[in-house]
């Protein structure tokens, strides 16, 4: 780690903490990487496997719906800032959270986001409208590694709202 690295460690880590005492909010409870590696290292490797051959802002999309519902502040900060880098627009980012409600999204994103609600918050099942749809845009194979990744989305999203990993932190 260079100077610069461990100055911008310190800076963030000062920064987290100044937050944390200024809004009540509860220090990160541990560090889930350093306490169970094994496991750490598991779910790193099925996400991704099944990030392969996916387009890489459906997949950011899909893991930033994911993470605004299982309200994990870290990951959607952390799939915002790839999202962007893959080439997704900010008004889309806005807008994300109502994606039902507008005009933005193709019809293969709109299918992608239904499966992720329907994965996500499991309301009585996947209903078959929402699994058609999704499998007619994306085809058998990549269906198969999106549900994947909804599910290590929601994976890495309840170890790190368990831990209370938040943003600006390693």
């Amino acid at each position: 780690m260079t100077k610069t690295d461990l100055a911008t460690k310190t800076d963030l880590t000062a920064q987290h903490s100044d937050l944390t005492a200024r809004h009540g909010l509860t220090a990160q409870r541990m560090d889930f990487q350093a306490v169970a590696p094994k496991v750490f290292k598991a779910v790193l490797a099925l996400d991704g496997a099944a990030r392969a051959g996916l387009d890489p802002v459906v997949l950011e999309l899909v893991q930033i719906r994911t993470s605004q519902l299982n309200r994990c502040a870290y990951c959607i900060d952390y799939h915002t800032r790839d999202a962007r880098r893959a080439g997704e627009t900010e008004e889309r980012l806005y807008q994300l959270g109502a994606w039902q409600d507008s005009l933005l999204y193709t019809a293969a994103e709109r299918a992608a986001l239904a499966l992720t609600e329907a994965v996500t918050l499991l309301p009585g099942g996947v209903p078959d409208d929402v699994y058609e749809a999704a499998e007619h845009h994306f085809g058998e194979g990549q269906l198969a590694r999106l549900i994947a990744v909804i599910c290590t989305a929601n994976v890495w999203n309840r170890m790190n709202v368990t831990t209370r990993k938040t943003p600006g932190t390693p």
